[in-house]
């Protein structure tokens, strides 16, 4: 009896600190988007805060005051995800109009919240040599430094945030290693796209590895005058994630190895297809904008890369959709 009266009392205390933990992250998460929005609109308005003298940013300016707003309504959205994961009508919200946006934030946030740090930390042990000087000024430094630590807040806050909302709602269907999986819960299509997505995702994958080794083929002669160890760590970033989704994705539609959780290969599948997937959507609208300088022009090798990252990504997502779907309609 003793024993049985201590447990809602652990639960309590329990519940307790994750409220709170809920309640301090929203904040944060909010607060995090302030300094990219801030900049944003200050831009859309004409002001040129952080932008140096010759910018190609200054070039374009009705294109950039679209590119900005489309920017701040996408930052806008995770205050939105902030509420939605903090607060008990968010409990209430379907499932997919809040899984498609969490799995874009995600796939958009955590290659900056990994390359980033990775980039300074390169920067560190070799005391900046080899970085290329840009061709053409493109922003402060200042100006990377406050967005990409702002990011790298957002992420964590708002991951945090959807990974405690995951537990509470959907925790039980995550709980099982993949060996206890029952066999429908991957079917033969769902099997077989998996297995397209990865054959398909052997090329880009190679092509980046390529261009992480040093291979210029397919970089235009702007990329190849600016490469540098921070190009180095981007393309091996994108190699990583491209192949850790689709290893993952596999091994969630295979049920194996039976040992390992759910929980893992779903997260590892989930990031790995969001950063393929919006990543290679996004360098694929950039590839559409015209360039009048011959140099700067991106190759048709570069946009076959982006775009089978995009259709790789949004496969593998489509595979991973299919297999959480049918685990929820099984519990």
């Amino acid at each position: 009896m003793t024993s049985t009266a201590r447990v809602p009392a652990r639960t309590s205390v329990a519940d307790r600190r994750t409220d709170g933990v809920r309640r301090a992250l929203r904040p944060l998460a909010v607060a995090s988007c302030l300094p990219y929005i801030s900049l944003k609109i200050a831009w859309m308005a004409g002001s040129e805060i952080g932008v140096p003298a010759g910018s190609v940013l200054l070039e374009h300016r009705r294109l950039m005051i679209v590119v900005n707003g489309v920017s701040v309504l996408a930052d806008a959205l995770v205050v939105v995800l902030a509420l939605l994961l903090t607060r008990p009508w968010g409990r209430r919200v379907p499932a997919r109009l809040l899984l498609l946006p969490m799995w874009a934030a995600t796939g958009l946030l955590a290659p900056i919240m990994t390359g980033y740090p990775a980039q300074l930390a390169v920067a560190a042990l070799t005391g900046g040599e080899g970085t290329a000087v840009p061709a053409e000024p493109f922003l402060h430094s200042w100006v990377f430094a406050v967005v990409y630590g702002g990011f790298i807040l957002q992420g964590l806050s708002l991951g945090t945030l959807f990974v405690l909302y995951t537990r509470d709602r959907w925790g039980g269907l995550l709980r099982d290693r993949l060996g206890a999986l029952p066999a429908r819960t991957a079917g033969p299509g769902v099997r077989a796209a998996a297995l397209a997505a990865a054959v398909l995702a052997v090329f880009p994958l190679a092509v980046r590895t390529a261009w992480a080794f040093g291979v210029t083929e397919g970089l235009s002669p702007r990329q190849i005058a600016e490469r540098d160890a921070d190009f180095t760590v981007l393309e091996a970033q994108w190699a990583v994630c491209l192949a850790v989704g689709a290893v993952a994705t596999l091994l969630l539609v295979l049920r194996r190895p039976a040992g390992l959780r759910t929980r893992t290969a779903v997260a590892l599948a989930w990031t790995g297809s969001g950063a393929a997937g919006c990543w290679g959507a996004y360098l694929s609208l950039v590839a559409l904008v015209p360039d009048a300088d011959p140099g700067k022009r991106l190759t048709g090798l570069a946009r076959l890369t982006y775009a089978g990252e995009m259709i790789t990504g949004l496969l593998l997502a489509a595979c991973l959709a299919a297999v959480l779907r049918r685990r929820s309609a099984e519990a």
